[in-house]
């Protein structure tokens, strides 16, 4: 009887030996993927941080000032003047209907509610 525990005990560790070299490779896998993932965000990064340096470049005033001029035959654009600006009472805002608030086609329900097997 003895004999059998030391077989089946052997048996039990050489189980758990494969499985934890499994489980090692596994988690090795799957930190190469994290490693990935973390190298292709910061190229994103920096790849976005390019293209904001660009868009600030690209909307300097000065330029967007130049560009209207250039095209003022195409585009007629002008610069905004202070009288063009409005207050919020001169606003028309959409009147809210009371009809979208009423119920069509209501539905009765009628019935008994079975609680704990009544």
């Amino acid at each position: 009887m003895r004999g059998l525990y030391l077989i089946v005990s052997a048996l039990i560790v050489m189980g758990l030996a494969f499985w934890a070299y499994r489980e090692n490779y596994a988690t090795q896998q799957v930190l190469r993927e994290v490693s990935g993932l973390q190298r292709e965000i910061g190229h994103q990064r920096e790849e976005l941080a390019v293209l904001k340096a660009e868009w600030a470049y690209l909307n300097r005033p000065e330029r967007l000032r130049d560009l209207a001029a250039l095209n003022f035959d195409r585009l007629g654009l002008l610069p905004f003047m202070p009288e063009q600006f409005g207050r919020v009472d001169q606003v028309a805002f959409p009147v809210e209907d009371d009809i979208l608030l009423q119920i069509e086609d209501a539905v009765e329900v009628v019935g008994h509610l079975n609680l704990a097997g009544e």
